[in-house]
């Protein structure tokens, strides 16, 4: 099995949550924009058809994503989320039939380049499976902070970039903490059954961050440009994925003079990442 069936379930699932990406971000631009946290902005966009179909694509991601962190490491799968931007960015163009410059294309190389260079001299490897509740709580405590302060810098901002920053981070942590959680629940799935599954605090867990998550990022969405959102959201996941995947399912990468391509791969994402961020074509 190998890495094959992880990184092909993790293509699927950055696929479909680029289709909901650049669909929701629509919907979320036709309603009124707020100036605080309002749970009522989710009953807005239900009587949005783009929205709507944005969530079917979210279900379809979620699936291959529980599917892909089954069967391989969290440090491999969730860096291949960052795929998610190049590919909402090809979906906008063909939605709005608008041509992509040629230095988006080369963004969209560089991004897709450094995406490989960085994970073939990282060479993700480990799949625990069970996680000690000693671990779990200094994280889940971190990442809550991190979220709320977050969240709390963000809304107090006007609509803009560093409004939109802070919430596109703040999304990106709920994004890697329900993926964290969401693999401890599919080994309990596997080796436990259903009930074990519905009887996990992680299968509830993880479906708490990930309404989190929902809420965030459509706030996110409103609260600036694609610019200084999508950076946070799309990098922040993958730092903070890797980082969960060392720290509490003891994932290893290699370091030493593997640290230089895997650098130089950064660069070269993070590079891609700003300048199709910044191009926003068919999603402004």
């Amino acid at each position: 099995m190998g890495v094959v069936l992880p990184v092909l379930f993790s293509l699927f699932a950055a696929f479909s949550n680029a289709l909901a990406t650049v669909l929701q971000r629509r919907a979320a631009l036709t309603v009124p924009q707020s100036d605080s946290f309002r749970p009522g902005l989710i009953l807005d966009l239900l009587h949005r058809p783009l929205w709507l179909a944005g969530i079917l694509a979210v279900i379809a991601a979620g699936v291959g994503q529980a599917a892909a962190l089954a069967t391989g490491p969290l440090a491999l799968v969730q860096p291949l989320f960052v795929l998610e931007l190049p590919l909402a960015l090809l979906i906008a163009t063909l939605l709005t039939r608008e041509r992509l410059p040629a230095r988006l294309w080369v963004a969209v190389a560089g991004v897709v380049l450094g995406l490989g260079v960085a994970l073939g001299a990282a060479s993700p490897t480990g799949n625990r499976t069970h996680v000690a509740l000693d671990r779990w709580v200094p994280a889940l405590g971190t990442c809550a902070v991190a979220v709320v302060i977050l969240a709390a810098i963000g809304l107090r901002r006007p609509p803009g970039r560093a409004r939109a920053g802070c919430l596109g981070a703040a999304t990106a942590i709920c994004y890697a903490l329900t993926a964290a959680l969401m693999k401890t629940s599919m080994h309990i799935l596997g080796d436990g059954g259903i009930g074990a599954f519905l009887t996990s605090w992680q299968t509830y867990a993880f479906c708490a961050a990930g309404i989190a998550a929902l809420l965030l990022l459509e706030h996110a969405m409103q609260g600036g440009p694609l610019v200084a959102s999508q950076p946070a959201l799309t990098l922040g996941d993958a730092t903070v994925s890797l980082s969960l995947g060392v720290l509490l399912y003891e994932e290893h990468v290699r370091s030493g003079w593997w640290l230089l391509p895997q650098l130089a791969g950064i660069a070269l994402i993070v590079l891609g990442v700003f300048t199709l961020a910044r191009s926003g074509v068919g999603t402004s």
